[in-house]
């Protein structure tokens, strides 16, 4: 029987997930909560990756947690761990979004740096329907990055959001045409963000989240801005730049 979990591919500073149940929509199981969050903690252990791009298998990006495993399961735990996890993972992420997003999949979705999506896109969260009360986390993620009257557009009135509407809310960065496209597109700016200075790249990431949740830690800032200023990366990027050619960063 072949592996449905997540698959985990790594090339040079580039990592890719891939959801793989289309059939069912991309759902996570609970053995997929468990290996994804294992794939993060491999790439956090492995200094030279420095982008993730996560994609779904089929005709959609995923549906979220498996429902029927729902009873007896506190899913929004679960899915709160994954989602914090995968928005405090060091590499800047990219989640190139084939398709139909329903769920705690749209928390997986905001808890990425880029979103990049086709026309086929839409979102759906039925948690009101359900009777489910999403988690603190997910909360925060759609207040922070799409705003309340969006938040609660969707996680109140459960409306549906296609392509368009979830490119205006900026729950999409950009909008392409069709998924080999999408897929060109998540490629092409995985590696150029894999090819950018590390401290300053990977930096400045996390200190944006932490100033959109407002907790940023002001000594913290301070002490990789003056890592980054003292870098080898620094004194080349200047070189490269002063010389019109690319390029090489170590990360140190």
């Amino acid at each position: 029987m072949p592996d449905k979990t997540p698959s985990l591919i790594l090339e040079g500073p580039l990592a890719r997930i891939e959801l793989r149940r289309p059939q069912q929509a991309n759902r996570l199981e609970l053995q997929d909560l468990d290996v994804f969050a294992s794939h993060l903690t491999q790439i956090e252990a492995d200094p030279a990756i420095r982008v993730l791009l996560i994609t779904g298998r089929g005709k959609h990006f995923c549906s979220g947690f498996n429902i029927g495993s729902v009873p007896g399961v506190d899913a929004g735990a679960l899915f709160e761990r994954l989602a914090d996890q995968l928005e405090a993972c060091r590499a800047v992420t990219i989640a190139a979004i084939n398709g139909g997003v329903y769920g705690g999949a749209t928390d997986l979705a905001l808890a990425c740096d880029f979103r990049l999506g086709v026309h086929s896109c839409e979102m759906f969260v039925p948690a009101s329907k359900l009777g489910l009360h999403f988690y603190r986390g997910g909360l925060e993620r759609y207040v922070t990055r799409l705003g309340i009257n969006t938040a609660k557009r969707v996680l109140l009135a459960c409306e549906t959001l296609d392509a368009q509407q979830m490119l205006e809310c900026q729950f999409l960065d950009r909008l392409l045409p069709d998924v080999a496209t999408l897929l060109e597109a998540a490629d092409l700016l995985a590696r150029q963000l894999g090819e950018l200075a590390p401290l300053a790249l990977l930096g400045m990431k996390q200190h944006l989240n932490a100033i959109a949740r407002g907790k940023l830690d002001i000594a913290g800032l301070q002490a990789d801005i003056a890592k980054a200023n003292a870098s080898a990366d620094l004194a080349e990027g200047v070189r490269a730049w002063q010389a019109k050619r690319l390029p090489r960063f170590g990360g140190s």
